[in-house]
C-alpha cells in the first residue's frame, strides 16, 4: 500500500512538472502577409483570403507588411473591411526601410488594430481621385473628398489615433515620416524589424483583443506566381500592348485566311487583354476609340486611302489608350510613350503591307490569257507558234510574215489565236544578201 502511494505521488509530480513544460513549448502563431504592390482586385483578394485563413486556422495575429503607392478605392474598401471584421488582432507594419503607405494604403494602415512603421518610411497623401478624376465638377469633387476624409477619420479615431491628421491626409495630401507620425499619434510604434515589432506589441490591448506575439512562430506569405501573372495583366501598359498584338494578329488573319499562327496569337492576346481590362474600371469613350482604331487599320487593306485610314487608326489608338482607364485614377494610366510607340509600330507595319498590296495590284496577272501578253514565242510551221510550252495559232499584228524559227512577242489574245509582232531585238541576225 505504501509503495502504491509512492507510485501515485511520483506520477502526479511528473504530470505537474510536464504541464508547465508543455505550455512553454507552445509558441504563438503569426501570419505575415506581404503586400508590396498596388492595391487592386488581385492584391485585395490575396490579402482578404489570407486574413480569412488566419481567422479560420486560429492564428494569434495577422501582420500585413505594407509597401504600396495606393490603388483603387473599391479594392481598398474590401481590404479594410476585412481587417475590421477580423476576430484576431490585425497589425499593419509599413516596411521594409524606405517603404511607403500612401493614398489607399493609408486607409489599410489606419484600419489595423496596431500600426507600426520601420525606419525611413512614410505615410500619407490620401487625396482621392475618383471617377473621371479632374473632370469632376467642383461640387462632386468636394463630396468625394468629404466622404473619404470622414472615412479615414473614423478609422483612425476608432483605434485611438489622430483623426485630425487623417482628415488632412485626404484634404491637403499631408505626408509624414515615421518619427513625425509617431509624434503626432498617427501610428503606434516604430520597430526596426518584424520580430522586434512582435516582441514590442506582445500583451497590448487592441480593439478589445489582447495581442500574444512574443517569440512567435511566423509564417510568411506573398503573392503566388499565378497571382503575380494576373497582377501583371492589370497593368494598363501591358493591356495596351496585348490589344495591339491582338489587333494585328486578327488583321493579318483577315488578309490571309488560313494562316493559323497570327490568328491564334491575336485571339489569345485579345482574351488576355480583355481579362486585364475587366478587372479595372474603364472609360467607354476609350473603348469606342480603340474599336474604331482596329476598324481603320483593318480597312486599309480593302480601301484605297493612301494611308489616311492608317493615320486615323493611329490617332484613335493613342487617344483611346490614354483615356481607356481614366476612371481608375492616375496609378492606372497608359504611358503616353507606350501609346505612341505602339501606334507608330502598327502604322509602320500597315504602311509596309499597304505598299506590298499596291505592288501586287499593279503587277501583271500571273495566270490566264492576260498572262500570255508580253511573253516570247517561237514561230513554227504553218502559222503555229510555241508559247510557254504550248502550240497556238498566231497572226502577225504588224502584218509581217511569220517565218519558222523567228522569235516574236505576244501582244494580244483572241480566243485561241495569239496576236504577235516582231521586235527588232528579237529578230535573228541574217547575213546580207549580195
Amino acid at each position: 500500500m505504501k509503495s502504491l502511494r509512492l507510485s501515485v505521488a511520483f506520477v502526479l509530480a511528473g504530470l505537474a512538472l510536464a504541464a508547465p513544460a508543455g505550455g512553454a513549448a507552445e509558441r504563438p502563431r503569426v501570419l505575415a502577409i506581404e503586400l508590396d504592390n498596388d492595391i487592386n482586385p488581385i492584391t485585395a483578394d490575396f490579402v482578404v483570403d489570407e486574413l480569412e485563413r488566419a481567422n479560420k486556422e486560429a492564428f494569434d495575429a495577422a501582420v500585413i507588411v505594407l509597401d504600396t503607392p495606393g490603388g483603387l478605392s473599391s479594392s481598398m474598401e474590401k481590404m479594410y473591411k476585412a481587417e475590421l471584421a477580423s476576430e484576431i488582432p490585425v497589425v499593419v507594419y509599413v516596411a521594409p526601410d524606405g517603404a511607403q503607405a500612401t493614398s489607399a494604403g493609408v486607409f489599410v494602415a489606419q484600419a489595423a488594430d496596431i500600426l507600426g512603421m520601420a525606419p525611413s518610411t512614410t505615410i500619407g497623401s490620401s487625396t482621392p481621385i475618383t471617377g473621371t478624376g479632374q473632370d469632376l465638377d467642383e461640387d462632386l469633387r468636394r463630396k468625394a473628398i468629404n466622404s473619404f476624409a470622414s472615412q479615414l477619420r473614423t478609422l483612425a479615431e476608432r483605434h485611438g489615433r489622430n483623426g485630425d491628421w487623417a482628415e488632412q491626409a485626404v484634404r491637403s495630401a499631408s505626408n509624414l515620416t515615421e518619427t513625425e507620425a509617431l509624434d503626432q499619434n498617427v501610428i503606434d510604434l516604430i520597430a526596426p524589424s518584424l520580430p522586434a515589432l512582435l516582441d514590442e506589441i506582445d500583451g497590448m490591448k487592441a480593439d478589445g483583443k489582447t495581442v500574444n506575439t512574443a517569440d512567435a512562430d511566423v509564417e510568411e506569405v506573398s503573392l503566388s506566381g499565378w497571382k503575380r501573372i494576373l497582377d501583371l495583366l492589370v497593368d494598363p501598359n501591358v493591356i495596351a500592348l496585348l490589344l495591339s498584338i491582338g489587333t494585328l494578329g486578327i488583321i493579318v488573319e483577315l488578309w490571309n485566311p488560313g494562316l493559323v499562327f497570327p490568328g491564334t496569337v491575336g485571339a489569345i492576346s485579345l482574351i488576355l487583354a480583355l481579362l486585364g481590362a475587366s478587372v479595372l474600371p474603364i472609360s467607354w469613350a476609350g473603348v469606342m476609340l480603340m474599336i474604331l482604331a482596329a476598324i481603320f487599320f483593318a480597312a486599309e487593306a480593302f480601301v484605297v486611302s493612301h494611308g489616311a485610314l492608317t493615320v486615323a487608326g493611329a490617332v484613335s489608338f493613342v487617344f483611346g489608350a490614354l483615356i481607356l482607364f481614366d476612371p481608375a485614377g492616375p496609378n492606372y494610366q497608359v504611358s503616353i510613350w507606350v501609346a505612341l510607340a505602339v501606334a507608330l509600330s502598327i502604322s509602320a507595319f500597315m504602311f509596309f503591307v499597304a505598299a506590298k498590296l499596291v505592288q501586287a495590284r499593279r503587277r501583271p496577272p500571273a495566270t490566264g490569257d492576260h498572262a500570255m501578253v508580253g511573253t516570247v514565242a517561237v514561230v513554227g510551221r504553218d502559222g503555229w507558234v510555241l508559247a510557254q510550252g504550248e502550240r497556238w495559232r498566231a497572226t502577225a499584228a504588224d502584218e509581217r510574215p511569220l517565218r519558222p524559227g523567228d522569235e516574236v512577242r505576244v501582244v494580244g489574245v483572241d480566243g485561241l489565236t495569239l496576236e504577235v509582232e516582231h521586235a527588232p531585238q528579237l529578230e535573228p541576225e541574217r547575213e546580207p544578201v549580195a
